[in-house]
């Protein structure tokens, strides 16, 4: 089991790190108002994809690489993990996150001004990357939808009756097409540990509003995972 909570805590640093890093730091070079924008928005993207891919790969076999509180209550719904698992994992994962948003503090020399968005943070009712901002009613059923069809995507890939070998391409593409839907929505959240992490160092109004992004995450994944489990799961002898 501990081998087991530090390859969380050591996928999720790694999440964190590298997918919240290249908001921080791209941002510096292309900010929103520079009309570079969309380039901005298409490397975080692909960053946070690429972090889940490849910890999926070197430590998903010995922890199953949720690296996400709301995917660890997802895949217990959906009957894939423990109940006792589940509070030992989301605690690693935050630890994780927490000690990557420490590490990109230091290395930025602070978190920014605080304003929506800062520091990688999740909003919601805040025109960050263009004119027009998402009301929190939209910020919840974005959140919910797209990590309800994250978990599915998980559930689906790493069934026993799929080919399991390239689960890892598939999970970190989904998350890469999901980034690509909803930076401008909520900067994507579809993972409390992320967004807690970020929202702990910048306080304010991200950690107000940061309630959103734990219970729309868990609401979604579980949505994702029951529906995966009584309306697409096949058994053996189907």
């Amino acid at each position: 089991m501990v081998k087991k909570l530090f390859a969380e805590l050591f996928g999720t640093f790694w999440l964190v790190f590298g997918g919240c890093g290249s908001a921080i730091f791209a941002s510096q070079i292309a900010p929103a108002s520079s009309g570079q924008v969309g380039i901005l928005l298409v490397g975080v993207a692909l960053a946070f994809g690429l972090t889940v891919l490849t910890m999926a790969y070197a430590v998903g076999h010995i922890s199953g690489g949720h690296f996400n509180s709301a995917v660890s209550v997802g895949m217990w719904v959906g009957g894939r993990f423990p109940a006792k698992d589940v509070i030992p994992y989301i605690l690693a994962q935050c630890a994780g996150a927490v000690l990557a948003a420490s590490a990109l503090a230091f290395i930025n020399g602070g978190v920014g001004d605080g304003s929506p968005g800062s520091f990688a943070s999740n909003f919601y009712e805040a025109p960050v990357y263009f004119d027009k901002s998402y009301s929190m009613a939209q910020a919840f059923l974005a959140e919910f939808i797209l990590t309800g069809f994250f978990v599915l995507v998980i559930m689906g890939t790493t069934d026993k009756l799929a080919n399991s070998k390239f689960a890892g391409i598939a999970i970190g593409l989904c998350l890469t097409l999901i980034h690509l839907i909803c930076i401008p929505i909520t900067n994507t959240s579809v993972n409390p540990a992320r967004s807690f992490s970020q929202a702990i160092f910048v306080g304010g109004t991200a950690l107000s509003q940061l309630w959103l992004f734990w219970v729309a995450p868990i609401l979604g994944a579980s949505a994702g995972a029951l529906i995966y489990k009584y309306l697409l799961q096949k058994s053996e002898n189907e």
